[in-house]
């Protein structure tokens, strides 16, 4: 691997947001006009009023912007253009020269912020109670269309297009090998990376997707499974079912008429928050710092990427590719699997078109891995590349 070495076209970056923006954002939160709801209905419609009004109260009375601002301003960042669109990136070195490169990639609605409690134990495992040959180079990408890297200025942005851009960043930083992580949106781009560049020595992920059961078993598909098999198989498509039932709308309005939900979220902080913060409630096992999940909604209320960023479901929903099984991937892929994830994975389905050569059941945590259970994360990343 050769030393990196920026090119002219990675312009260093901080984030400095106007206090002019600060200031319409507390008039706004001061000014909201908050709807009816039936007593007593707790999660049932969405989130509910009590949770959202203290949430709120706390955006504007208490959480510091510009203190996330400086938390986030310590790590090294940069801009740069591929293929038409601004990429925004976080880039922090390991103090350990041969350090293994790690691409790290969030979903939605997540942001680089999902990293926090994972970059030091990554980057510096000795100063961390780990061993020094565990550690990584990390870069850190915000999607195209989401929250830094928005919004994106042309249609096509799927996930696909995603992983290419991201190969080429890896490319222009000098990274001749690496690995990837990644979760949701994450987990779908890092995979592509891996099927499609052999420059990749490992994937990590914490959601694969199509590896859970979709449809009711016929038993043809629990044929040859162990009782233990065959009960989670059955788990799996009672999760689904739930999902579809109740879970999926944000995902069916952002596949569809990301432009008409843009308008909403773009106009109301409290709105913005309320889309977020009900998928990190619903969506996660173990406690998310209310600072982090509030400074993960600034990243998208600062820079009114709630249009650009939906748009990545619509722009997956219309290629040419949707609906056909998932093309195989070759490289060696790690699941760690964490119970509160909104699907069951299951192992053999996943094997049927990926390399799977690790795979982690945790007993805590969710969908939000690295905001979750960072440690638990952290270990499995360094367990799975240290055996390549």
């Amino acid at each position: 691997m050769r030393r990196v070495i920026p090119e002219e076209n990675l312009i260093p970056f901080r984030i400095d947001i106007p206090q002019a923006d600060l200031d319409d954002l507390h008039e706004r939160l001061d000014r909201t006009r908050w709807p009816d709801e039936i007593p007593g209905s707790g999660w049932a419609y969405g989130i509910p009023g009590g949770h959202l009004k203290e949430l709120v109260r706390y955006w504007r009375h208490a959480y510091d912007w510009r203190a996330a601002e400086a938390k986030l301003n310590a790590w090294p960042q940069f801009t740069t253009e591929i293929d038409g669109a601004h990429v925004h990136f976080a880039h922090i070195r390991s103090p350990e020269p041969d350090a293994t490169p790690l691409l790290m990639t969030h979903g939605w609605p997540g942001s680089i912020v999902e990293f926090t409690d994972v970059v030091g134990p990554l980057t510096d495992p000795a100063a961390h109670g780990g061993d020094p040959a565990d550690a990584f180079h990390l870069v850190l990408p915000s999607i195209p269309g989401f929250g830094l890297s928005g919004p994106t200025r042309e249609a096509g942005w799927e996930f696909r297009r995603v992983a290419a851009a991201f190969a080429e960043l890896m490319g222009r930083l000098g990274y001749e090998r690496y690995g990837v992580q990644g979760g949701d949106w994450g987990a779908a781009v890092s995979r592509e990376i891996g099927r499609t560049r052999p420059e990749v020595i490992g994937v990590h992920l914490n959601l694969i997707p199509n590896a859970y059961m979709a449809r009711e078993p016929e038993p043809a598909d629990l044929l040859g499974l162990s009782p233990d098999q065959a009960a989670r198989t059955r788990l799996s498509w009672e999760r689904f079912k739930e999902w579809a039932r109740d879970r999926q709308g944000y995902a069916d309005i952002q596949s569809t008429r990301p432009q008409t939900l843009a308008y909403g979220l773009t106009d109301s902080p409290v709105g913005q928050l309320a889309w977020i913060a009900e998928k990190f409630e619903e969506w996660t096992g173990s406690p998310v710092d209310r600072d982090l999940l509030l400074t993960n909604v600034m990243l998208y209320w600062l820079t009114a990427t709630a249009g650009s960023s939906a748009r990545l479901y619509y722009e997956r929903a219309h290629a040419d590719y949707w609906g056909a099984p998932p093309e195989p991937s070759k490289a060696p892929t790690a699941l760690a699997h964490f119970p509160h994830e909104n699907f069951v994975l299951l192992r053999h389905l996943a094997e049927q078109t990926n390399n799977i050569v690790r795979w982690t059941e945790f007993e805590r945590g969710g969908h939000f891995a690295a905001l979750e259970e960072p440690d638990l994360l952290v270990g499995d990343v360094r367990g799975f590349f240290r055996s390549l």
